[in-house]
Order: structure tokens, then sequence, then C-alpha cells
């Protein structure tokens, strides 16, 4: 078998028309047909990288890189702006209150961020990355963007696995998650709210402590927004994730073939 990515082009030029060809050419096995992905036209960015993306993860669980056994979600801020000082002068002059969601998209250049809050010491503008990791080798086998102030609970139905045991933290200790878990066939490890009379405190810790590596993942992810508008946004995120992926392939790929051969 051939290395993966022995071979590797990028090209990206502007035509006339204002947008970038780009020129995507993965040769995955020996003597086999390259696989070839262009042009990307402005409307289409997100849903051509989703397939790209896609399919270099089905070829990398053809080679055994996914083990859809164990797998983890959780989301991350994606801040597009640190301060909106004078758009929030602007709503207070225009007789609005405060700078919230309901009138931040009249006054803020990305209409599509929003304020968000994983504490009341984590406040941000911008967005959230929801990712499921498969956790084999730390490949992000699903993504998502949404505006931040979509619970991460709510976007679980668009990145849960089909299968296995979800590893999760309290923000996902709903009804709503654990129901999203049973409609595909998935075991719960979601740690438990303090306030749960069923929460058992060793499980829990040994759940955090399973989960513990694989949170890495989204340390090495971008978390600043390079730009504006939730399409753009996404197209970034598909790009972090391919190349997170196509890193971790590289490195272990030799030792996963030897191992999924035998």
């Amino acid at each position: 078998m051939g290395r993966l990515f022995r071979q590797a082009n990028g090209k990206s030029y502007k035509r006339k028309h204002g947008y970038k060809m780009v020129l995507w050419i993965f040769p995955y096995r020996n003597n086999s047909r390259p696989l070839i992905f262009w042009p990307f036209k402005k409307k289409n960015w997100a849903k051509r990288l989703a397939d790209i993306f896609n399919t270099i993860n089905r070829i990398l669980k053809d080679h055994g890189l996914f083990g859809n056994v164990f797998h983890f979600v959780d989301a991350s801020a994606i801040i597009t702006k640190t301060a909106l000082w004078a758009e929030r002068d602007k709503a207070i002059k225009d007789g609005e209150e405060t700078l919230n969601n309901a009138v931040v998209s009249k006054y803020a250049k990305d209409k599509d961020a929003k304020w968000g809050a994983k504490s009341k010491h984590n406040i941000w503008f911008g967005y959230k990355r929801h990712n499921t990791v498969d956790m084999r080798y730390g490949l992000i086998e699903k993504t998502i963007i949404t505006p931040a102030n979509v619970p991460d609970y709510k976007a679980l139905k668009y990145i849960c696995p089909n299968q296995g045991m979800v590893f999760m933290d309290k923000l996902y200790d709903c009804d709503l998650a654990y129901k999203t878990l049973k409609n595909n066939n998935c075991h719960s490890a979601v740690i438990m709210k303090n306030n749960r009379k069923t929460k058992n405190k060793d499980l829990d810790k040994w759940r955090s402590k399973t989960r513990m590596p694989f949170e890495g993942v989204f340390s090495k992810l971008s978390k600043k927004s390079r730009y504006r508008g939730i399409l753009k946004v996404e197209f970034q995120n598909l790009m972090e994730s391919i190349a997170h992926n196509l890193k971790k392939a590289v490195t272990i790929l030799p030792r996963a073939s030897v191992l999924y051969r035998a």
C-alpha cells in the first residue's frame, strides 16, 4: 500500500469572474486515480469543502484510523471581535438599553455573529465550533459552526455519531441530549451535573480522565475568526479540520496500517 499523501499539490488563482479556483490532488494508493476537487465558487465553498472533508475521512476510515467506538463531543469559542465599544455606544445613542443578541446584528459588521458564554467569566462575540472527535487517534469526525448563542446540546443532533459511547461535559446533561443519543444508537458517557440524584462521582471522574487527552484537539484549532459571516467561518473551520486530520494521518498512518492489517 502506498502512502496516503505521497504527493499533495494545491494551486489557487483568481479568474476574471472574481472567484478563486482551487485544485487539490490527493493520490492515496499506488497506480490509482487521484482525487481532484475544483473550482471553489464563493456560494459553494462550505458545501464543496465539506464533501472533501468527508471524502478524506472515508479514506482514513478505510485505513483503520477511525475506531467508531468511543467519541468525544464538545464545543469551543471562535471570536470574531474582542471589543464592541463603538457598536455599543451607537446602540445606546439609538435608544437601545444594551448591545445584546436581539440588536447586535444591526450594529456589528458581522451580521451572523452573536454573544456566547460558557460561564460568567467566559463571554465572547462570534461563533461556536462543535466537533465530534474519534477517540482512537484523535481525528475530527464531524464538525459544524453555529452562532455563539446556540446551546451545545442543541447542535448535538448535527454531529452525533451513529454508534458507540459518546463522552460529553455537563452542558450536555439534559433530556434533549439523551434523546439525541438514543435516536442515534449511542451510549451516554455524559458527566452529570452536581444536582443530579443519580450522579456517580467515581464514574464521572473516570469519564473526565478518559476524555482529557482529546481535549487538546480544540486547543490546536484557531480561536479567532479570519472572516465575517457564518459561511466563511464554516469554510475556515473545515480547512482547519482537514489540516488537523491530515497532519495526524501522516504521523500515524505507517504504524496504523500495520496494526490494521494484523
